[in-house]
């Protein structure tokens, strides 16, 4: 075990204000709230051979991220996609890559593709607020989580601010009656994630630790109405990047989390209890498995643009189709209108030119429209998906 400092229990007092739900909901008077010790200037005494770990996991990142940087920065967009949507799975979101892409481009028909559109562009703008600033701001949690939950009428109230209400994990709908967690009381919540911001920004922690644990605080401190498992996760990579662990990448941590779903619930509880060694044995299993998979899956997309040369055929220098592949390296998934602005070509040349991609079997139709037709790199996303499906498998296997 790895002594932390254990979340303390206040009972407070609770009345239903929303009716509904059974008996015991309406006659619940009080509530066993959790609320964690301040994180402040706190430092840890690892055992050398997590330390050591910890310390290889920590130059693995930093080495794929220096050589495959460039390869899978230029593919950012679905890398985000593949964590966000791992992340939504754990919150038991899913949709297929077809409904995602036509959420991408302005459907509502499917409700999870949505939620997973919007919890990529919130990860999305978080990373970009921290790289550019070289920090990590209060401010940009909040904005990532108003657009994680845009889409969502019921949450749109709360978009962006901190609770002003008890919340909770688990138990009844209508009450923290028999919840797994019931999180600190909402007049806690802004110093306690102040406290948090500035753990996030401290120097002197291993990156990957100090991830870890302020994801932990996070999720128990559980500051908004909904999304903060998805907010949290986004802030493990941000860190990341502050601390300059990564400058390009996005590591598919929730990936490898996902697949241990209940094992990394286990490990939030022990945290909670005074045991973060759970806790730090789950990221750097996860971190590991996450960083070998994402460089196989480097060098298998950096063969991907002679293999579709290949497929297309003899082509002249100058054709659509060829600049179309150049487009499709940074954007696998792409519509015709977004073809003729990048290209400046008439619409009946994006089609002519998609035709033939597509008879080549490089690119797939993403919807049964025949006019603003959106289309997939099938080589792409085929290993996108197949980089998630790994990380799940082996971390299925592996001892978190």
């Amino acid at each position: 075990m790895l002594s932390w400092p254990r979340a303390r229990t206040e009972t407070r007092s609770w009345h239903q204000t929303v009716r509904g739900g059974v008996r015991e909901d309406r006659l619940l008077r009080e509530v066993i709230t959790t609320i964690p010790e301040f994180l402040g200037q706190r430092t840890l005494a690892l055992p050398a051979e997590l330390a050591a770990r910890i310390d290889e996991n920590t130059r693995t990142i930093s080495a794929l991220d220096a050589s495959h940087g460039q390869t899978l920065a230029a593919l950012g967009g679905l890398l985000l996609r593949t964590e966000s949507v791992a992340s939504s799975k754990i919150e038991q979101i899913v949709a297929s890559m077809d409904d995602f892409a036509r959420a991408m481009h302005g459907s509502k028909a499917n409700s999870s593709a949505v939620a997973m559109v919007d919890a990529t562009r919130a990860t999305r703008e978080l990373m970009d607020a921290v790289t550019t600033r070289g920090a990590i701001a209060s401010s940009d949690l909040l904005r990532a989580h108003a657009t994680l939950m845009s889409s969502d009428p019921a949450e749109l109230p709360h978009a962006g601010h901190l609770r002003t209400m008890q919340n909770w994990v688990g138990g009844s709908d209508y009450s923290p009656r028999e919840a797994l967690l019931v999180p600190p009381p909402p007049e806690l919540v802004p110093e306690l994630m102040e406290d948090i911001v500035q753990f996030a920004n401290r120097k002197d922690l291993p990156s990957l630790l100090q991830a870890a644990i302020a994801h932990a605080q996070f999720e128990t401190v559980h500051p908004f109405t909904d999304g903060n498992g998805r907010i949290g996760r986004a802030l493990v990579n941000a860190i990341l990047r502050v601390r300059g662990t990564t400058s390009l990448i996005v590591v598919p941590l929730a990936s490898a989390l996902v697949a241990q779903r209940d094992a990394y619930f286990e490990a939030l509880n022990s945290y909670r209890a005074g045991d973060v060694e759970p806790l730090l044995n789950d990221f750097v299993t996860a971190s590991q498995i996450a960083t070998e998979e994402s460089a196989h899956t480097a060098a298998r997309l950096a063969l991907i643009p002679e293999q579709w040369r290949s497929e297309l055929g003899p082509t002249r220098r100058d054709s659509a189709a060829l600049r179309v592949l150049d487009l499709l390296l940074v954007n696998p998934v792409i519509a015709a209108v977004e073809i003729e602005a990048n290209l400046s070509v008439s619409t009946s040349t994006v089609y002519a030119s998609m035709e033939r991609l597509q008879a080549a079997g490089i690119i797939r139709p993403l919807t049964n429209r025949t006019r603003n037709q959106i289309w997939g790199a099938s080589a792409l996303i085929d290993e996108l998906d197949d980089l998630s499906r790994r990380i799940e498998t082996r971390s299925a296997k592996a001892q978190l």
